[in-house]
């Protein structure tokens, strides 16, 4: 089965559309479905569900995918350790999904916490989320909802498979994976070997490109539009073909940086499962993003200026990865 190419509703923040203006300008500019990936708190007090229906009767007849978001998977602050209810969130996300008959809900809380050194121990989180997210278990089944953890600034994919042997789950159970193919750089992954690692377990993704260069205290990770960066979409799409199920692919682009600290070794003690080999490979990239950068071909875009380039670069996107995948399949 062709995989759908639609976009994440974040890349559109600055427009301020609603929902269905969203699902509308996915419509006009080639999209096949959006994700919603913070969810959508339109609706008025006591009408939620009338707006779910209306909201999916619209995609519908737009022959738009829909995908939903708004859940998290940390119950305690990464930064002060103080915890946070994460159930009764998810169960709302899990309830608005269910209602829109959708069968996936993206999960994401806060992130960077290895980059200060007073927050939580790694380990520590894992053993409290695995804690939580087995209780939820009945709850995300009962729905007949996937909790898919996007790869963001806060586990590594080595992590991620931990935390789903210790929550004693199976891929296509209750949790899962939203691949966010840039993010993985900035977690010091390299994306295709960390797609190849959880690949069993994605269930939703973000198609981002990005940039890798050296910096004065290490590396620095940035977004790119698609096709113009250094991550191997072709590679990561083709591999994405071959899960049984049909993954839609959900283009993901913004603006920003991010500084990796890799000479500091207490940051790097944070980063047990890396690989030397992987690690090399890393740098070396990153000598081929200082290349590009200064041949012209790639530039890190700063936070403010994206509200004046989100819709070309996002329709740019939207162009490639279909390119992507009419080559591929």
């Amino acid at each position: 089965m062709r995989l759908k190419v639609g976009l994440d509703s974040y890349c559109l923040k600055p427009l301020s559309l609603t929902a269905f203006q969203t699902l509308d300008w996915a419509a006009r500019h080639g999209a096949e479905g959006v994700q919603f990936s913070e969810g959508a708190s339109e609706w008025r007090p006591g009408r939620e569900r009338s707006f779910l229906q209306t909201l999916g009767r619209h995609a519908r007849e737009k022959n738009l995918f829909l995908e939903w978001g708004g859940a998290q998977h940390l119950p305690l602050d990464p930064f002060t350790g103080r915890p946070l209810d994460i159930v009764a969130p998810n169960r709302a996300a899990a309830e608005q999904a269910a209602a829109l008959g959708v069968s996936v809900v993206r999960s994401c809380s806060s992130g960077l916490m290895r980059w200060r050194d007073d927050s939580v121990p790694t380990e520590t989180l894992l053993t409290e989320m695995s804690r939580s997210l087995r209780e939820q278990r009945p709850m995300l089944e009962d729905l007949g909802v996937i909790l898919a953890l996007e790869t963001h600034f806060e586990f590594t994919t080595f992590e991620l498979l931990r935390l789903f042997e210790m929550c004693g789950a199976a891929p296509g159970e209750y949790l899962g994976v939203c691949l966010d193919t840039m993010n993985l750089l900035t977690m010091l992954e390299d994306p295709v070997a960390a797609t190849r690692r959880i690949l069993p377990w994605v269930v939703s993704t973000h198609i981002k490109d990005g940039g890798l260069i050296p910096a004065e205290e290490g590396l620095m990770s940035f977004t790119a539009q698609a096709g113009q960066g250094l991550v191997d979409l072709e590679k990561i799409i083709f591999l994405l073909t071959t899960l049984k199920a049909p993954i839609n692919l959900s283009l993901e682009d913004h603006a920003g940086s991010f500084l990796i600290p890799i000479n500091d070794a207490r940051f790097m003690a944070k980063f047990p499962d890396l690989g030397e080999d992987e690690l090399r490979s890393l740098v070396q990239l990153a000598d081929k993003g200082r290349r590009f950068v200064e041949q012209g071909r790639l530039s890190i875009l700063e936070r403010s200026r994206w509200p004046e380039v989100c819709e070309t670069r996002v329709e740019a996107g939207l162009e490639f990865v279909k390119f992507l995948v009419r080559k591929i399949q």
